[in-house]
């Protein structure tokens, strides 16, 4: 039979309407395992094969694996995942996860679903464990320093524990070599353990705090105080050693003091539901929004505040604080940011980006800030470090107002999706401010009459008649020439010569009479046009090189009329920037013509509330051909 392994998702139970089916059949789990009963067979998945593609994506087995039958929520979305019951073993006895009990394996198909989700079982390895809570609860994750924890910190992990979180912990690890060390004291380094209990008890007249960890390789403990054979026990009353399920068995799971485990274990990660669980007494209803980006390199991938030249490309979320907390004057707030499918990628050499954010007061421009805000600003609140964890997340207090948040990466011109949550406890109103596309172009001017033309294009029509011949019309190729001509003479542009695709292009805007020429009065509007754009290529070719920064285009391009969307953008970058990320003037060209020829196109076309077009597929493809 196929099992169902269902992640997290929306704070309730999703009904099969809510996910979305991800098997390569198109089929959902229901109609995989109906096809299954009526054919009266097991079902063998064919997403995930019962081979070694399945296992490691970097290198072969180094054991003949067998593969026996017995007889989940990613990116803010639940997920189907179908897999079947094959499970690699060796020596009739599984390899991987595993129940204590061998006829038991709920664990390892639930692992199994995992591994398929990340590609591989290998993708698994190594990590935070707070991406697999996270990603079987659909909770919000918060990490805390130990050595840094606020003075109420029992209290929060009290607190957690009480509304169902899940808490996990460890101990940092300098280098390699350190990784799975066990302590003088029973602990492993760089080991993710659970924190299943905290409370306390009456130790000879005091008030002992005690916190409960487990193991999860179900052996190696804790020795030192309070740990199973402690001297500590035999002053604590058996009815409360009952209580605290007290036993002396090497099963993985231990107490200890709670001041000896801030002082062991230096991270301690809190998944829960809501953010409820890490707050005050009161229960609240939190309202979350979230937003899907991209960091495309030469287009959004601007990296942190220390590289200011490209930090204002990155993505630029408004977000509005409308309410104050209950007898506050400040807004809570939970922001929480993830890197998408770094662990599947892994095959492909990826690793985790080191992330973050910044949330800066928003200065009343209903645009993409620029350059010289961050310039002359300092942020109000930002993530409290960039780190190569696929989720930062932080919780602030600000007073109501409207502030732009910013997810990075640290360094830039690198790529990811991400996906950013933010949670607050009154109504937060989130906009993405790169997600509306604006054309606004003037009126093409009328042609002057030839006794009103000035020196300049006096010279143009005798350069024009002479290419043009009697009928004053140029071909692509002789406007080729001719504006070749006319700009190889300007000694402040440096650019290699126009292509005739560029001049085809120039055409096809500009020729009203449909017949693949241009009459002179045509290009004389055009040459009004190219002077206007040619001042911006000069104006964000700020070295003189005859290039421009693919990072610089989205303001050139909005001086010429165009705001366009960040997938607009990137979408230009891939088409018109070399590999180093510049446009020559040639490129640059192109990409304007065709946004002018597009834009107008769609003003002549659309409808009164000038939103929408309505085509057939005729004048579609003519449409398209013709851009």
């Amino acid at each position: 039979m196929p099992y169902l392994y269902r992640g997290p998702g929306p704070q309730k139970h999703p009904t099969p309407k809510d996910t979305r089916v991800t098997h390569s059949s198109g089929q959902s789990f229901e109609q995989l395992r109906q096809g299954c009963l009526q054919k009266g067979i097991l079902f063998e998945d064919a997403d995930f094969p019962a081979n070694s593609s399945s296992l490691f994506y970097s290198e072969r087995p180094q054991i003949p694996f067998v593969w026996k039958r017995p007889g989940f929520w990613q990116h803010n979305e639940w997920l189907d995942v179908v897999v079947d019951d094959r499970l690699p073993t060796f020596r009739d006895r599984l390899v991987f996860l595993h129940s204590a009990d061998n006829n038991e394996f709920w664990s390892a198909l639930l692992e199994k679903a995992y591994a398929k989700l990340n590609g591989s079982y290998e993708a698994l390895k190594g990590g935070s464990a707070i991406e697999a809570m996270e990603d079987f609860t659909g909770g919000v994750a918060e990490t805390f320093e130990t050595k840094e924890a606020p003075e109420d910190f029992y209290e929060i992990l009290e607190k957690a524990l009480k509304r169902g979180s899940l808490v996990g912990c460890s101990i940092d690890v300098r280098n390699a070599a350190e990784s799975e060390a066990r302590t003088s004291f029973g602990l492993i380094k760089g080991h993710a353990y659970t924190v299943t209990g905290i409370d306390q008890v009456n130790f000879r007249g005091q008030n002992m705090e005690l916190i409960r960890v487990r193991n999860p390789w179900g052996q190696v403990e804790w020795n030192g105080s309070w740990s199973d054979n402690s001297s500590e026990w035999h002053s604590v009353d058996p009815a409360e050693r009952k209580r605290l399920c007290h036993t002396a068995l090497d099963d993985g799971e231990f107490w200890m003091a709670y001041k000896d485990f801030k002082s062991h274990f230096d991270k301690v990660e809190i998944c829960s539901l809501t953010p409820d669980a890490l707050d005050d007494d009161a229960l609240h209803k939190w309202e979350v929004t979230v937003h899907q980006g991209s960091w495309v390199r030469g287009s959004t991938a601007g990296g942190c505040r220390n590289f200011l030249d490209t930090f204002w490309t990155n993505p630029q979320i408004k977000l509005s604080l409308t309410e104050k907390d209950e007898g506050q004057e400040e807004c809570t707030f939970l922001v929480a940011l993830m890197q998408k499918d770094r662990r599947k990628l892994r095959r492909f050499g990826a690793n985790m980006l080191t992330i973050g954010y910044a949330i800066y007061q928003y200065p009343g421009k209903d645009e993409h800030l620029n350059k010289d805000f961050f310039r002359y600003h300092a942020s109000q609140a930002r993530s409290k470090t960039f780190i190569n964890l696929r989720e930062v997340s932080d919780r602030f207090k600000l007073p109501p107002g409207e502030y732009i948040l910013i997810p990075s990466t640290f360094e830039p011109h690198q790529e990811a999706d991400f996906c950013l949550r933010i949670f607050s406890e009154k109504k937060a109103i989130t906009q993405d401010v790169d997600g509306n596309v604006d054309i606004d172009l003037p009126e093409p001017p009328k042609p002057t009459s030839p006794s009103q033309e000035t020196e300049e294009e006096r010279q143009f029509r005798a350069l024009f008649e002479r290419i043009a011949g009697k009928d004053m019309e140029v071909t692509a190729g002789e406007l080729e020439y001719v504006l070749n001509a006319v700009l190889q003479k300007k000694k402040d542009i440096k650019f290699k010569k126009l292509s005739l695709i560029s001049c085809k292009n120039i055409i096809s805007l500009m020729d009203t009479s449909g017949n693949g020429k241009l009459e002179f009065d045509e290009f004389k509007v055009f040459w009004d046009t190219l002077k206007k754009w040619t001042h911006l290529f000069l104006q964000f070719d700020a070295d003189k090189s005859g290039t421009m920064s693919s990072y610089e285009l989205r303001v050139a391009l909005k001086a010429a009329g165009f705001q366009l969307s960040n997938h607009l953008l990137q979408l230009i970058v891939l088409r018109y920037a070399d590999e180093e990320l510049q446009l020559g003037f040639d490129d640059f060209l192109n990409c304007l013509v065709r946004l002018e020829n597009a834009g107008r196109v769609f003003q002549a076309l659309s409808t009164k509330n000038k939103e929408f077009i309505h085509l057939n597929i005729n004048e579609f493809i003519c449409l398209t051909m013709n851009i």
